[in-house]
């Protein structure tokens, strides 16, 4: 078994910071890619930012420059730093991680259960 738990959602004011965190746990061999989805009411899922096993990354260009992602692999454990939020930013985050449980098997993607982000004055 595999459990992503994520951890540091809440409410705060524009302008405000958040970070986010998420841990992956149960029978892990190795973690490829971990990132952040996030969904806002009546919207599909979007990519937020990814971090690759080669510590590349990607961010959707709503958030470049005000978020930063980053993982300790020892920990198994991706964060992500929300600064300069906007009510825009309000949605579900979720955290994802590609995972190998067994040596010399692919990659399966499993998913945290959402932390709630409210950006509003």
């Amino acid at each position: 078994q595999v459990q992503l738990v994520e951890s540091g959602g809440g409410l705060v004011q524009p302008g405000g910071s958040l970070r986010l965190s998420c841990v992956a746990s149960g029978s892990i061999f190795s973690i490829n890619a971990m990132g952040w989805y996030r969904q806002a009411p009546g919207k599909q899922r979007e990519l937020v930012a990814r971090m690759s096993s080669d510590d590349s990354t990607t961010y959707a260009d709503s958030v470049k420059g005000r978020f930063t992602i980053s993982r300790d692999n020892a920990k198994n454990t991706v964060y992500l730093q929300m600064n300069s939020l906007k009510p825009e930013d309000t949605a579900v985050y979720y955290c994802h991680a590609d995972i190998v449980r067994i040596r010399n098997n692919g990659a399966l993607r499993y998913w945290g259960q959402g932390t709630q982000v409210t950006v509003s004055s």
